[in-house]
């Protein structure tokens, strides 16, 4: 399906000033390039969340592995409607938001989804990843609490639940416990390994043989101090034209979502582009892949 990609999609919230601003956009790149972006839907939400709090944050967007469906998980979280971080990580949701979708046009109607341990204060920046070694889709997150097995302290631990068909899901476990807090996970597959990108005192690279391979092998201990002065929401995507792998990496409070670029991603080497022009005031979500049927029917609907 590669050889028919025509673009990208990226998902994403802008923030917590208004409560439209703690939904779901979309920008379609220009043509394959993942530097120029286009606003779709005249910069306006496409998807509102009408169950929790009201919000939804972290969009993450993921294809089967048919490549004939989309699925859509976000924090369930609106900070504009319920002020204080405090409260949202100690006392908030443990259920995240789904959609899904055959065309990315037309979607489900929204599941809210509890998935965190009942002593866990917050469920957040779901993402999913396909296990091919399973056949199932690892659906994973960041929670906060102080009796998880094996570990001791309050702080953010990655979590994961298994599923098949997104209705039925396994007991959470505990994926990632640093003994600090970690979040904002994300992981791509490229010839056999696993690359994961997460946020802990900074960003992390590292490298696994698989989705719960216990030791993972160190690339890199702070990949955004060497362009920016701090970052969370790494987004990792590959090229849909060439051997280059792109990490977008929010420099927040700064100058938002800054773009990098590898051409060798087991190297932890990463340029800064000069020139590149993101939507507008992009925060923590998910780029995929797009066809030309695809890119021409958000184009057609939402451009």
């Amino acid at each position: 399906m590669a050889d028919n990609y025509a673009g990208y999609l990226f998902a994403y919230f802008k923030g917590n000033e208004t409560a439209d601003e703690e939904q779901v956009y979309f920008a379609l790149s220009k043509g394959n390039d993942p530097l120029q972006w286009l606003e779709l839907n005249g910069g306006r939400p496409v998807l509102t969340s009408a169950l929790g709090e009201g919000g939804v944050r972290d969009p993450y967007l993921a294809r089967s592995p048919q490549g004939d469906k989309f699925f859509l998980v976000a924090t369930d979280l609106s900070i504009y409607r319920n002020p204080g971080w405090n409260r949202a990580v100690t006392s908030g949701s443990r259920s995240i938001m789904m959609w899904n979708s055959y065309d990315l046009i037309h979607w489900s109607d929204q599941r809210m989804v509890e998935v965190a341990p009942s002593d866990a204060g917050c469920a957040w920046a779901p993402e999913i990843f396909y296990d091919a070694r399973h056949q199932d889709f690892k659906v994973f997150w960041a929670s906060m609490a102080d009796s998880f097995p094996g570990g001791s302290g309050r702080y953010h631990r990655m979590m994961y639940v298994s599923t098949k068909d997104f209705v039925q899901f396994s007991k959470p476990r505990v994926y990632m416990d640093y003994g600090y807090s970690v979040f904002d996970a994300t992981l791509i597959e490229h010839k056999g390994h696993i690359y994961r990108f997460t946020k802990g005192k900074n960003i992390i690279q590292e490298v696994g043989q698989s989705f719960e391979h216990e030791t993972y092998a160190m690339i890199h201990q702070q990949v955004e101090l060497d362009f920016m002065v701090r970052g969370e929401g790494p987004i990792i995507f590959k090229s849909n034209v060439e051997e280059k792998w792109y990490l977008f990496i929010d420099e927040f409070g700064f100058r938002g979502y800054i773009p990098l670029v590898t051409s060798d991603l087991s190297s932890g080497i990463w340029q800064m582009p000069e020139h590149y022009s993101l939507p507008d005031r992009p925060r923590h979500g998910s780029v995929i892949p797009v066809t030309a049927l695809e890119y021409e029917r958000l184009l057609q609907v939402y451009g």
